[in-house]
């Protein structure tokens, strides 16, 4: 790294935040590489891989279509998302375990045989897995959860990133990403009292907004860094997520010595402290923006509802709610998570729970705890805070994801029906909970939501506000208390992890050829080199059409393992500009009017390729690679805009599809949904345009100019059929190259 930096430094010649200074030790070519805050694309070579069971399915079925023995890189798989909160947590886990048995069975044996480490159902949650084992300060790494930026906490640049690209990455392909800006955040004064590193993060969305850090690496420094701990930091890395930021990350300290030493990683802290003058912020260092925050006068936030960035203090939460009428009454409160389930969460938590038991007292709103991990589970359970949470009315849930994302089935109010519920959780939207539209989702740190189950209404500020104890005589409760680490060191509970095997060759993947949810990928064909002539328009979509709507997420999410199943989803969203409705296009070879995909299926089963022509920006959004595989499966060749959304132009590439676009966006107006065309693939050459015959059913051909953006190896993965082919084949000659040495 120390290496690689030194020679962008001499490219560059001026002080580098600390993000900067990550990012340019892993480029692919610091001698060549183009180097612009918001505008260059770094190639770039992360450390490590880590993905969750629901993303990993497809991302490993990808994989195994490369024809490698093993990952290029070091990755592992976390099994956290597929549990449902229903009754507690050894039982919930026992149920996900039978739902889900061959998904884990595959996950389990694909990750044996090719080299990956796999966490098995119960170890915890992928995030605070990473902290307690992987992150390491000026790492770079990559994760398929948007919520990846929890290693922050540990000074490493952890970025959320669609399953394509963790592809790319166990495939030995450089990681592509847009040249972030970086946003400083300088923190001085330190946090007292109620206030917790939570409170951090709920005041900077307040001021950015759910998009004000798109673009953007959130890097926070400045002295009040230093009062923080290092499961403090990875909080407000990990919510940063919330505001659109890149990634967000803290320099290294001795709060992250302390919890390297305390994780048996004490070898990894003594090296950083070696080159602990590269693993912060250069004096002089320039950022694009900068916010200031003194710790000394934070007040503790709730934010919400419906949206993580409406920001309250508590001072003023009681006449918020007065004056928007949200739900008095607290139904529930959920502490735990990714973003809140540290020693010190727990610890402080149990605080203040000690405290309401020890005047008699206990929760009055229904109160769930979901551990982070099992060896935070084990540590509390030992310690003694986790006893103290249940007598206190706590619900143990599942080392596991949970109502956080969803996995709720939540029984105590009925669809429909206005509630209020109050999480130390990151996200908050419309429904995501527990898919009630009419649930008033806030939050806030662990220690408030204790703090107002207790008192079972949102109109409760434990800073001025008493309680009455069993005797009826009223008392404040004392301000929360917690170790950051334990003082006896981590127990770290069950064996959850499953190591890759010494002898790999002899594993089969566990793939039940009769299987609904699971499919093994074949290879997409090879480009037989010749143009597509007389082909089909399947559909010519008009407006935005998103990667929602090209692949429909909700309940097809539980076919991500399985390409077939989840291609009936396929533009099943998108406006046909022929009708204004949605899937319903014209057979041209039945004329019958029917679904998309079935359309689709039709063509194909008669050997009919096809073409999507689109609008502005297609494809914006999540980077779900499904969107970009199901028209492949299904027989097109061609996606056809007036633009595109970027990340998506380059998932259609990876898969052997031509993303193109009109050279006059006027012709998108001029191209009729029943028309014919010809595209000339074998004019397809760098920074040369390719021709669209268009053939009118009624009326004269004509042509239309069509761009593109493909490189030379970018050709090489149209040619070969996707880049995975093209990878397999480099195996392959590789393998040969060997076995004739």
């Amino acid at each position: 790294m120390s290496e690689n930096l030194s020679v962008v430094r001499s490219r560059l010649n001026r002080p580098l935040t600390y993000a900067e200074k990550i990012l340019y030790s892993h480029l692919d070519d610091p001698h060549g590489q183009d180097i612009e805050r918001g505008k260059s694309y770094l190639k770039l070579r992360p450390d490590r891989v880590a993905c969750q069971d629901a993303t990993a399915q497809m991302a490993i079925l990808q994989f195994m279509s490369a024809n490698m023995a093993s990952v290029a890189t070091p990755t592992t798989v976390h099994c956290d998302h597929l549990i449902e909160a229903q009754i507690g947590g050894e039982k919930d886990l026992a149920r996900a375990q039978d739902i889900n048995k061959e998904v884990y069975d595959f996950l389990s044996s694909s990750c044996a045989k090719y080299n990956i480490g796999f966490w098995r159902p119960g170890s915890g949650i992928i995030h605070q897995i990473v902290l307690e084992n992987y992150a390491f300060p000026g790492g770079l790494m990559i994760g398929t959860d948007s919520h990846t930026p929890n290693a922050g906490g540990l000074g490493m640049c952890a970025i959320g990133v669609g399953g394509a690209d963790a592809v790319d990455v166990m495939a030995n392909l450089p990681w592509e990403l847009k040249a972030p800006k970086i946003l400083g955040v300088r923190l001085t004064g330190e946090l007292s009292g109620w206030t917790a590193p939570k409170d951090i993060i709920l005041k900077v969305a307040g001021i950015l907004t759910v998009k004000g850090g798109t673009g953007a690496i959130i890097e926070y420094h400045g002295p009040g860094v230093k009062s923080l701990s290092s499961t403090g930091m990875g909080t407000i890395s990990n919510m940063g997520a919330e505001i659109g930021a890149t990634t967000s990350l803290f320099p290294f300290n001795e709060r992250m010595y302390d919890y390297l030493a305390a994780t048996k990683r004490k070898s990894i802290g003594d090296f950083a402290r070696k080159y602990a003058a590269e693993l912060h912020e250069d004096e002089g260092a320039q950022y694009d923006e900068l916010i200031e925050l003194n710790l000394s006068e934070l007040e503790p936030h709730i934010n919400g509802p419906f949206t993580p960035d409406l920001a309250t203090p508590i001072s003023k939460f009681k006449e918020a709610v007065s004056a928007n009428k949200w739900p008095e009454e607290l139904k529930v409160g959920l502490i735990g998570s990714c973003t809140n389930s540290s020693y010190e969460d727990m610890s402080r938590a149990a605080s203040i729970a000690r405290d309401a038991l020890d005047h008699g007292v206990k929760a009055k709103s229904m109160f769930t705890v979901t551990p982070g991990s099992e060896q935070i589970r084990a540590t509390i359970a030992r310690d003694g805070q986790l006893r103290t949470l249940e007598e206190f009315g706590g619900m143990v849930l599942a080392n596991a994801c949970g109502p956080c994302i969803g996995q709720w089935d939540r029984r105590d109010v009925k669809k429909g029906e206005a509630n209020s519920i109050l999480s130390s959780y990151n996200r908050n939207f419309t429904g995501r909970n527990d898919a009630n539209p009419a649930t008033h989702s806030f939050v806030t740190s662990p220690d408030l939501v204790v703090a107002l189950t207790l008192a079972g209404t949102l109109n409760f500020n434990p800073l001025t506000d008493t309680l009455k104890d069993k005797n009826g005589n009223e008392f404040k409760l004392s301000a929360p208390t917690g170790d950051g680490l334990p003082a006896n060191g981590y127990d770290p509970g069950q064996d959850t992890y499953q190591a890759p095997p010494e002898d790999r060759a002899s594993i089969s993947v566990a793939v039940s050829p009769e299987s609904d949810r699971l499919q093994i990928l074949a290879g997409f064909q090879a480009w037989d080199g010749k143009d597509a002539t007389d082909i089909p328009i399947l559909i010519k979509t008009k407006g935005k059409t998103t990667t929602d709507h090209i692949s429909m997420a909700g309940p097809w999410l539980k076919y991500r393992g399985h390409l077939d199943n989840i291609s009936n989803n396929m533009l099943i969203g998108a406006i046909n500009a022929a009708n204004g409705e949605a899937n319903k296009v014209k057979n041209f070879a039945t004329g019958e009017v029917g679904a998309v995909p079935a359309t689709a299926r039709d063509y194909k089963k008669k050997g009919i390729q096809w073409v999507v022509v689109g609008d502005w920006n297609y494809g914006e959004g999540s980077s779900r690679e499904h969107a970009a595989l199901e028209p492949r499966h299904l027989g097109g060749i061609a996606i056809i805009t007036r633009s595109f959304a970027r990340i998506h132009e380059t998932n259609l590439k990876k898969q052997g599809m031509l993303p193109l676009t009109f050279a006059d966006p006027a012709d998108y107006d001029k191209i009729n949904p029943d028309d014919k065309v010809d595209v000339m693939c074998t004019q397809l050459a760098v920074g040369k345009p390719l021709t669209l015959r268009v053939h009118p059913k009624d009326g004269k051909m004509w042509e239309a100019t069509l761009q593109h953006t493909f490189n030379e190896s970018q050709i090489a993965w149209y040619k070969d059929g996707s880049a995975l082919n093209t990878m397999a084949r480099h195996a392959e000659a590789q393998a040969e190259s060997g076995a004739n040495a």
